[in-house]
């Protein structure tokens, strides 16, 4: 099953049983390049760095800073530049690649 869109439902399923399909996703497009697992570790890192690095009394202020740093961060949009190329990625990983 393709899921990269809705669409893809309506291909497999009765079109009933799709669009109830549909309502209960929420469809994330992944990057082109690299991982979305390294984009939500380099975002969790910037958390803690920016956000937690220090000691917060209690969850009240907790959830503020939270929320203020998210408004922050999805404001400016930024992107990730990924500097690990293709052909980085044979050079340095020649090993991993079969022989011949």
């Amino acid at each position: 099953l393709n899921t990269h869109t809705i669409s893809s439902l309506y291909e497999a399923f009765e079109p009933g049983e799709a669009f109830a399909l549909a309502q209960r996703l929420e469809i994330h497009h992944t990057p082109k390049h690299g991982s979305w697992l390294n984009i939500a570790e380099i975002e969790l890192s910037a958390l803690s760095r920016q956000c937690l690095d220090r000691r917060i009394s209690d969850l009240d202020t907790l959830n503020t800073e939270l929320a203020a740093w998210q408004h922050t961060t999805n404001t400016n949009q930024r992107g990730v530049d990924w500097q690990f190329t293709t052909d980085d990625a044979r050079t340095r990983l020649r090993h991993l690649y079969p022989k011949g």
